[in-house]
Order: C-alpha cells, then sequence, then structure tokens
C-alpha cells in the first residue's frame, strides 16, 4: 500500500502533518506535538522552523509558551488532508480492506469526521458505491467506532442507484455530495460526472 513517507521524506514532518491535519483547528505547543508523535524536541523544532518558512504553519506566543497551528489557507491544505486522511484509522481500514468489502468503485469520508469538527444532523461520515458486501462493512465500521469512541454514520448503495438518484436529483444524494469530502477510492470527476 501507498504510505505518505512515498512523498515526504522527513519522519518527522510527516508524524507532524498527521498530528495538525488530524485536528486541523487544534494548537500545539512544542513539547506537546513532541510527545505526541514521540520524537526528540530539537527535531521537532526544527521542522516547525521549516513548515513555518513555508507558511504550512503559524505560530502564536501565548504565556511562555509558543503555539503551532497549520494554516488552512496553505495552498496545498486540501491535498495535504487527502494525503493524510488515507493514512487514518478511517482511510487505511477502507483502503486496505477495500477486497473483502466486494467491488468498491467509490468511497469518501466527511471532512468532518478527519477534522473532527462536530457532526450535522444526518450528515454522513462514510458512504461507500458499489456492490458491497454489508456483513463486512458492517464489522469494519464497528471496529473504527470502538477505535474512534464515536459512532459513524454511513451508507452504501450499488453504482445503478447512486446514478438513478443523482440524475433524479435525490435531496439526500445532493445533500450527500455538497458536503465537504475527502475520496478514499475513485475519481471525484467520475463521481460527479
Amino acid at each position: 500500500m501507498a504510505k505518505i513517507s512515498d512523498f515526504i521524506t522527513s519522519r518527522v514532518r510527516i508524524k507532524l502533518l498527521q498530528a495538525f491535519l488530524s485536528q486541523p483547528q487544534e494548537m500545539f505547543y512544542v513539547r506537546e506535538l513532541t510527545r505526541l508523535i514521540e520524537e526528540e524536541i530539537n527535531a521537532v523544532r526544527r521542522e516547525l522552523a521549516r513548515m513555518q518558512n513555508a507558511g504550512m504553519v503559524q505560530s502564536e506566543k501565548r504565556g511562555n509558551r509558543l503555539y503551532y497551528q497549520f494554516r488552512s489557507n496553505y495552498p496545498f491544505f486540501s491535498e495535504l488532508l487527502s494525503l493524510v486522511t488515507k493514512t487514518t484509522p478511517v482511510g487505511r481500514s477502507i483502503i486496505n480492506n477495500r477486497s473483502k468489502l466486494g467491488f468498491v468503485k467509490y468511497a469518501f469520508v466527511s471532512e468532518r469526521l478527519v477534522r473532527s469538527l462536530p457532526r450535522q444532523e444526518n450528515e454522513l461520515d462514510l458512504v461507500i458505491i458499489g456492490k458491497v458486501i454489508m456483513p463486512q462493512l458492517d464489522q469494519i465500521v464497528k471496529k473504527l467506532e470502538k477505535k474512534l469512541e464515536t459512532e459513524i454514520n454511513y451508507s452504501s448503495m450499488t453504482e445503478e442507484e447512486f446514478k438513478y438518484r443523482k440524475n433524479r436529483k435525490d435531496p439526500f444524494i445532493t445533500d450527500v455530495l455538497l458536503h465537504p469530502h475527502i475520496m478514499l477510492i475513485g475519481s471525484e470527476n467520475k463521481l460527479l460526472s
């Protein structure tokens, strides 16, 4: 399976990206990041300085601590979030178990779930389109719910049902597609065409 280390060679930067982008609204101070990613403090400081020079993170002094946060207006924020999402428990579980799930044409996850934001009423966290083996999907989702300690709202449908409902402008499908999401499997362009 492809890993984020295929694209980014710095182990510390990978861990920092995963920490920041799994909770992009959070601010972290250096020692907190050091404990979180289990790396040397000097390596973390060096990488944070490089990331700040590149415009990825911003810092803010509070008391005697310097807090860092990933900039959501960074030009490659969405792309990095997508990369990191595929390495999180949800992304990894769906991608790694793709063959066990049957024939999955498309799979995407809500950006709210990825960013640990509160879910809106009736919002789906995970959508899988294809010929899915439901007991396998149920089993994977239950494991994820236990690991993440949160309920995951998910839906599965065949490609034919999805196309039919999309062509009819079904309010449910329209709502699902309008909410920000991150593709795990398949192309968003083909999904929307």
